[in-house]
Parts: structure tokens; sequence; C-alpha cells
């Protein structure tokens, strides 16, 4: 469905204005980072998927000059699944 580093639209525009996310760690709980003012926030997996609209943008479609504060991919946080 979703992957990380994929762009997501939610159902609600952020306080900044903008309604494109990040997705920049997946697990329990889901880290976004808005693309309009680079706010992050952690969302339980269930809440996001209460508020979760559409994909805007797949991981290995973006292009980095396209998003000012989109992340690297070696710069994502990968889940430590060895604890």
């Amino acid at each position: 469905m979703y992957n990380l580093g994929d762009i997501v639209m939610m159902k609600k525009p952020h306080a900044c204005g903008q309604n494109r996310w990040e997705i920049t760690r997946l697990g329990a709980d889901i880290k976004l980072r808005c693309l309009g003012c680079g706010h992050a926030v952690m969302l339980k997996r269930a809440y996001f998927n209460k508020r979760f609209k559409k994909i805007i943008t797949q991981a290995h479609e973006v292009k980095q000059d396209q998003e000012e504060f989109y992340l690297d991919p070696q710069k994502l946080q990968l889940p430590n699944l060895l604890n």
C-alpha cells in the first residue's frame, strides 16, 4: 500500500496549508515529514490509516530536486528488527 519514502496525501491539510507528507519511518508508529514546512510528526499506524487519503508519488518516482524537504534514501530511518 505505502512504503518508506512515499509522498502521501492526508484527509486534512497541515497548519501550514500543505497536504503532502513524506513517510520517513515505518513500524508500529509512522513518522511523517511535512513537505511544506518540514515539521515531523509520529502517528500510530491505526491513526495514520484512518487519516491517509492517497499516495501522491512513490519513493522510486521522486526526483530530489523537486522536493525541498525530501530526504535522501540513504538517510531514511530503517526499523531495527533485531531487538
